[in-house]
């Protein structure tokens, strides 16, 4: 059944409508908060770059244990409660005065937004047949990136004003955007809680499946692509081809428009973990030749040369990005148990939070420090992780064909790749 572009109305449709609502809040955010921490509240780059990475390593250890209460309590009450706690945590930013503030109110927003996105994971799990899940999720990504366009717009507006006030209003909104997806929430049906056989194993069982933890690691590697177009392209621009400063915003919205436009079309190959892991490693091969395309525009070359390297070397990385993300939402729901999807999805969406703490020091240093031969080195991780995905997920699966009865979704058979 083809893939449309706008969810069917039902629970993909409310799904989607939380997610835009959570994501124009979040664009604003994303755009506007860096600033004002640093020139309103006085804050430290360096401070804000500790800050966000212990937010951010917090929050990717408490996705398993956060998913695993949506697995036990429901994930629509657990991902409600989540999206309003979000909205709490952000209109504490509006308070923030110190570094000791600004920790303690970021470490809440990161565990509240893994948690969240652990639990909406199950939700879509219990709502959405196994067979169009990678499509629902391709239109949920659809979503998530106009919402964030529209949201940077409006986070740029704030930026213009330079005014408190203006930041301010940013925080309101994105306050309340979490506030209207956690209304949002509530009107789709209820999932009912997962009740694992007593004795069956332990209860966070996705920190003792090492077959599992492989597979997320060799996406953990492919997920490194994400600090690449919010920062390190745009410092190498600058670095390389200073008159160019003004392409980076353009790569940004380029990459936007794409995923919008073609992330459901390139969805839809993918049916089963066989076509999930050979679009993962496809993703692996075009990430690998976006680098080289990349490395390509550091030689000397009119300004229109470098500026058409660029842009293609960011096509093909949007384009590696969108097989990655089709292939690596099949993966992560067909290997988990059922009766697990909260726990197992907050673990898989660790790799979110390790690329965005650790990917801007390993990727400055790596590209910017030793440009060419970074750019190729990246690239070779890039592709052995992709290729080494399909083995990784034949492994894994092994482990699910002799699930208890039990443990497996009604109806589920094995998949073969």
């Amino acid at each position: 059944m083809p893939i449309r572009p706008v969810p069917p109305a039902g629970a993909r449709r409310t799904l989607a409508a939380a997610q835009l609502t959570s994501a124009i809040g979040d664009g604003a955010y994303y755009t506007c908060s860096a600033l004002y921490f640093t020139h309103v509240i006085g804050m430290s780059a360096t401070r804000l770059a500790l800050g966000l990475a212990v937010a951010w390593g917090l929050g990717s250890l408490a996705g398993v244990p956060l998913g695993h209460l949506a697995d036990r309590r429901g994930p629509r009450g657990t991902a409600v409660l989540l999206a309003l706690a979000t909205a709490a945590v952000v209109a504490s930013f509006l308070a923030v005065r110190s570094f000791a503030s600004f920790l303690a109110a970021v470490c809440l927003y990161a565990t509240a937004q893994s948690g969240l996105t652990a639990a909406r994971q199950a939700l879509l799990g219990g709502l959405i047949a196994s067979s169009e899940r990678t499509g629902a999720l391709a239109q949920l990504q659809s979503t998530l990136n106009a919402g964030l366009a529209l949201g940077a717009a409006l986070g740029g507006v704030a930026l213009s004003s330079g005014s408190r006030t203006g930041f301010l209003v940013v925080f309101a909104v994105d306050a309340l955007g979490f506030v209207a997806c956690g209304l949002i929430l509530l009107r789709l049906p209820a999932v009912a809680p997962a009740r694992g056989r007593p004795g069956a194993g332990p209860r966070l069982a996705v920190l003792s499946d090492r077959r599992y933890a492989v597979v997320t690691l060799l996406n953990t590697v492919l997920l490194l692509r994400m600090p690449l177009l919010s920062l390190v392209i745009p410092l190498w621009i600058a670095a390389r081809s200073p008159g160019l400063g003004w392409l980076g915003s353009v790569l940004f919205v380029l990459n936007t428009a794409m995923v919008m436009a073609f992330q459901v079309r390139a969805a839809r190959v993918v049916t089963g973990l066989r076509s999930a892991s050979r679009a993962v490693r496809e993703a692996g091969v075009i990430l690998l030749l976006s680098c080289v395309v990349f490395a390509l525009s550091a030689a000397d070359l009119p300004r229109w040369g470098t500026a058409a390297l660029l842009v293609g070397a960011a096509t093909l990385q949007v384009v590696g990005e969108m097989k990655q993300s089709a292939g690596s939402w099949q993966i992560s729901f067909d290997l988990a148990p059922s009766h697990q999807t909260g726990q197992y999805q907050g673990f898989f969406g660790t790799g979110v939070a390790v690329a965005r703490t650790v990917g801007p020091l390993l990727l400055t240093a790596l590209l910017l420090t030793w440009g060419v031969p970074g750019w190729l080195l990246l690239g070779g991780l890039f592709l052995a992780a992709g290729c080494a995905m399909g083995p990784a997920v034949r492994w894994a699966e092994q482990n699910r064909r002799h699930m208890p009865p039990e443990t497996a979704a009604p109806g589920e058979v094995p998949a073969r790749i």
